[in-house]
């Protein structure tokens, strides 16, 4: 990655007179928005005239500038925006959201129309708007509003006055046309390592599920399971359907005392408390299951989801009563083995297949049904060797996915000081001619 030392400055600078911009380059001045930029905003006509948006005038609110041009639009019609008197943006209209979700950009890919959260700023002569595409978001940014919890709020009288660069055209071009280029040399990157960390969680997937379902050794004999889902399975294993395999758990809380606990994708059953300090919770936690350190806790509505984890907590705690509770009734000796086996694929598609209801959310898959499923067995040493390997095996991908998370961030960052120093002049891109 490029470092910033190396880039050229201009020969000199003077004072802005701005604390938060800092010196700019001596030929640079500033002024009100409202001199150099024409804009307007849109409007929402009322939500409850359906005619309003029985129409194929195109129209975005905030959610729509996701990107360097608006693609997805929702539609109104011509009564919808005379009711609403929405003015048009015409196409490479710059749009800018001021309201909620501040500093959006986007180009209208075609002639449209906004919300009243978006702020239009048409093309006109003497202006390249790909620089204010970079340049918008920092400056109107410092002239927002912060309100006492911390927003910042912006409005058409901010935006009219808040102070920018008086530059001329050929500077906002050659500005523009670098950072387009820098900018999309970073974002190159970024997918790079995206797709790096994709591949790094893809070969970790495999190399678990094939732990859990074939071993350690590729070489081992092998026997047909006499299931066809599940096929071959090292002969030293054995099938079992999981009625042979784990008891359900229905001690209840009479108390309701014990610490709640909740299922966390992130970091598995985690107590409550820890994470969710204010959070709402029933009046009263009496009759809730107990569960127990090693046991395997099911959120029988998300099973086929994957929501299921054992716990490692040291201590018993609560869980909802519409949780599964599953203790070990014989051949399992540490409940992960079943945690990483059930997030195979095979074992969610038997959850799919063998839960009832239709409707999402009210999928259940209840514990009759998970008791029919077989699973293939190894030896309870086996199954230690096994666990350690894997524990062994994430950490190791984990590290690397976390490193290009951090590079990403790296580059991000290098990407928002870059466009931040060419807009401000704090560095001379090239093409610029100064005097």
């Amino acid at each position: 990655m490029p470092g910033l030392l190396s880039i050229q400055t201009y020969e000199s600078y003077k004072d802005s007179g701005v604390d938060w911009l800092g010196d700019i380059p001596s030929e640079w001045n500033l002024l009100p928005l409202k001199y150099k930029l024409k804009f307007h905003t849109g409007g929402t006509p009322s939500s409850g005239i359906a005619s309003y948006y029985d129409g194929d005038l195109p129209w975005v609110t905030i959610s729509d500038l996701n990107g360097r041009r608006t693609r997805k639009t929702h539609y109104l019609s011509k009564a919808g925006v005379r009711a609403a008197n929405i003015p048009l943006s015409p196409k490479n209209s710059l749009l800018y959201s001021f309201k909620l979700s501040i500093g959006q950009v986007a180009f209208s890919h075609v002639d449209l129309y906004t919300n009243e959260a978006i702020a239009s700023f048409t093309p006109q002569d003497g202006l390249n708007l790909n620089y204010y595409f970079y340049a918008l978001p920092i400056f109107l940014e410092h002239n927002a509003e912060v309100n006492i919890y911390g927003a910042k709020l912006l409005n058409q009288s901010r935006i009219s006055n808040a102070t920018i660069l008086d530059i001329s055209e050929s500077e906002q071009t050659a500005i523009a046309n670098y950072l387009d280029k820098k900018t999309a040399q970073i974002e190159e990157a970024i997918v790079i390592k995206e797709k790096q960390i994709a591949l790094l969680k893809e070969r970790k997937q495999i190399i678990i599920q094939q732990a859990v379902t074939q071993g350690l050794n590729p070489e081992v004999p092998k026997k047909d399971s006499g299931v066809e889902w599940i096929g071959e399975m090292p002969e030293r294993w054995q099938l079992k359907r999981l009625k042979y395999v784990l008891d359900e758990r229905n001690e209840r809380s009479k108390t309701g005392e014990e610490p709640l606990f909740m299922m966390s994708q992130i970091h598995g059953l985690v107590v409550r408390a820890d994470y969710h300090e204010k959070a709402e919770v029933a009046a009263s936690n009496i009759d809730n299951k107990i569960v127990y350190n090693n046991d395997l806790v099911f959120n029988k509505l998300k099973a086929h989801l994957g929501v299921f984890f054992k716990s490692n907590i040291d201590f018993k705690g609560l869980v909802s009563p519409d949780y599964a509770v599953y203790k070990p009734k014989a051949h399992i000796q540490d409940m992960k083995f079943l945690e990483i086996l059930f997030r195979h694929p095979k074992y969610i598609e038997q959850f799919i297949i063998r839960a009832t209801g239709i409707v999402e959310g009210l999928i259940r898959l209840y514990t009759d049904d998970l008791f029919d499923i077989a699973i293939a067995i190894p030896p309870e040493g086996e199954q230690i060797e096994i666990l350690a390997f894997i524990e062994t095996e994430s950490k190791k991908y984990d590290a690397s996915i976390e490193l290009q998370k951090q590079q990403i961030e790296k580059l991000k960052e290098y990407k928002t000081t870059l466009i931040n120093n060419a807009v401000t002049g704090k560095i001379k891109v090239p093409g610029v001619i100064e005097g």
